[in-house]
């Protein structure tokens, strides 16, 4: 019954909202689920016929099932997306996801590094090699600026005013921003200019690209999880890090120090303040850990 509805949604994804292959996979696997509870349910009723109730013990089924509180919520959004589809096409004219709840998530705190495990981190690099000269740059840079791997990976030279301490960052929907940047990244970063990409072979299209590979091409994000995973296992440093564990260093060790909230928002090129406050949860948890350890009167 449901075959036909699944191949229009799966046109209309394609087609009208241009959505990738992996992304319209996750939708039809989403709306699969529902029609796979619907056939164990023995319940032969067709997209117009499903009420809101329906879909509720849907969630609870999938919940269940065990499916963590993300899962259930990318599936619910699945969910919603075809009802959309639904009613642009006239197959449904209610549409009763409409006061579907997802479950709420829980903002889970992620892995900061001290400021001694980032020098652990930094003396664990050879400079006596080429690579080491970039990765020291780039290290040092990911920590100045609290920069998203992306925009670390996309930096321009053209991007870079040292002499009043700046670089221009492309962020998220192609919003810039001024970042201030420190003086030891702007030394491995002039060092690594002058001495190691100047021998570099640059590919076309790369030349205003700051970080390349040894074939002059820029370097990839999964070049630079690669680097930062074999740094941590030099430096004995056993909590799981990526690149993003530097922004949320550089923002935990801003608010800890003190600064103001909005300034760091700025910097991160957070749209909303919302997101920059889970640094503030961090700092909490700093702040009662310090007191836990150091204060005789305080009980948990």
């Amino acid at each position: 019954m449901w075959e036909g509805y699944k191949k229009g949604f799966k046109a209309y994804l394609q087609l009208e909202k241009s959505l990738s292959d992996n992304t319209v996979q996750a939708y039809l696997q989403d709306l699969e689920k529902l029609t796979q509870y619907l056939l164990l349910m023995n319940a032969k009723i067709s997209p117009q016929q499903i009420v809101l109730n329906d879909l509720e013990q849907f969630v609870k089924w999938i919940s269940e099932l065990g499916m963590t509180a993300s899962s259930q919520s990318r599936i619910i959004s699945g969910i919603k997306n075809f009802y959309k589809y639904c009613l642009q096409e006239k197959i449904a004219n209610k549409d009763p996801t409409a006061l579907l709840e997802a479950p709420k998530l829980k903002r889970s705190l992620p892995d900061v590094l001290s400021f001694d495990e980032i020098e652990s981190i930094i003396a664990a690099i050879d400079v006596s090699t080429p690579n080491g000269v970039r990765n020291k740059a780039v290290i040092e840079t990911l920590y100045s600026c609290g920069l998203r791997v992306t925009e670390l990976v996309n930096l321009k030279i053209s991007c870079l005013y040292f002499d009043v301490g700046f670089i221009r960052v492309i962020g998220k929907g192609d919003k810039e921003r001024l970042v201030p940047i420190g003086s030891s990244a702007v030394k491995y970063i002039n060092l690594y200019i002058n001495n190691t990409r100047v021998h570099t072979p640059v590919k076309p299209g790369n030349e205003d690209i700051l970080f390349l590979n040894r074939r002059g091409r820029k370097l990839s994000r999964v070049m630079i999880f690669m680097i930062i995973k074999d740094l941590a296992k030099q430096a004995r440093i056993t909590k799981n890090i990526s690149p993003h564990t530097f922004r949320h260093s550089f923002a935990t060790h801003l608010v800890e120090g003190g600064a103001d909230l909005r300034a760091v928002q700025e910097m991160l090129g957070h749209e909303s303040i919302t997101t920059t406050e889970i640094y503030t949860h961090l700092d909490r948890e700093y702040l009662r850990d310090t007191l836990q350890r150091f204060h005789p009167g305080f009980k948990v």
